[in-house]
């Protein structure tokens, strides 16, 4: 038996149970990893109130995690018991032990602390995609990023400045303000008390961005699509305000002929190869020291309803990760 957080039902932070769970032995192409540290993201959140359905319920929450191999199933050739791996996919995180395909999850470097894997899997590798391969940030690219001081925005300003991209930022607060400019955000907006529109278009002169990355929803739509030039790509990656309201196509010729996607992490790294690739870059960049991760918050795993609370009220900086 292991202890996890769990959910019988959907709802608010009250529904998650610190709870023993039966924890069979790994089937084949299976590992069991025992936790040191598991990620908490916006996400499981997500996951907790069924705006993101589990497959069935009860269901052990969260996304990433990093620990140490303790058993492996059948037919599994390159992992070891003992061997250091981290993973942002399935769920089942909240656990201080847990099943997951060997499929997907990927050896950490040496150098690698397992909060740091923790606080960067599903953060890291989701700017990894939006910035490489959603829309292909380069020197001279304007682009828009709100929730600039999350954990996911204070990854992106350091990596897309590192492109060469101007960086605007929005944030809820002074504090974040700073934190986001330290990171590397070229401007920052401060949504609490001014209007992103109109600041984008004075900052940028009226050319206006070449791609937003919007994770708030309801409550930045359609302003973020006012952000954008002609032909601009709008990133809906998330929805902390709750989702986007379903809307006609023709805003968007309206709006300038724009491009919308709504990307995820999964559909980006459900071939093995594609895994381990983005997981590498991410891994080099941070060994560079081109991103620094900032695990700015820590909570035990049974304190996760806490947790979640303080991020549902924009209570958190940076990365934050549960300690089992």
């Amino acid at each position: 038996m292991v202890k996890a957080i769990r959910i019988h039902g959907y709802g608010g932070p009250e529904v998650m149970r610190f709870e023993e769970i039966d924890l069979p032995a790994p089937a084949a192409g299976e590992i069991r990893v025992r936790n040191h540290a598991v990620g908490l993201n916006y996400i499981d959140t997500y996951h907790r109130t069924g705006l993101y359905p589990l497959p069935t319920l009860p269901a052990v929450l969260g996304m990433e995690g990093a620990g140490e191999v303790v058993a492996v199933g059948a037919g599994v050739a390159d992992l070891a018991v003992g061997d250091r791996v981290a993973y942002a996919n399935p769920p089942g995180a909240y656990a201080e032990e847990r099943l997951i395909p060997a499929a997907r999850v990927v050896k950490l470097p040496a150098g690698v602390d397992y909060k740091t894997a923790a606080a960067m899997m599903l953060q890291g590798m989701t700017v990894r995609y939006l910035l490489r391969e959603t829309f292909d940030v380069k020197p001279g690219t304007v682009l828009l990023l709100h929730a600039a001081a999350g954990g996911v925005g204070l990854i992106a300003c350091q990596w897309a400045r590192h492109l060469g991209a101007t960086v605007i930022g929005t944030v809820g607060s002074e504090e974040k303000a700073a934190l986001a400019a330290a990171h590397g955000a070229s401007h920052v907006i401060n949504t609490r008390r001014e209007d992103f529109v109109a600041r984008v278009r004075e900052i940028t002169g009226g050319r206006m961005c070449d791609v937003v990355y919007d994770s708030i929803g309801k409550d930045t739509f359609p302003g973020s699509l006012d952000c954008l030039k002609p032909k601009g790509l709008w990133v809906s990656f998330g929805n902390a305000s709750g989702p986007v309201p379903p809307f006609d196509l023709g805003l968007l010729s309206a709006k300038g002929s724009l491009f919308a996607t709504r990307p995820t992490l999964m559909t980006y790294t459900a071939r093995r190869e594609d895994l381990v690739a983005n997981a590498a870059e991410l891994f080099d960049v941070v060994a560079r020291g081109i991103v620094r991760i900032n695990v700015n918050q820590t909570y035990a795993l049974a304190d996760a309803a806490a947790a979640h609370r303080d991020l549902e009220a924009r209570r958190t900086t940076g990365s934050t990760v549960l300690l089992p």
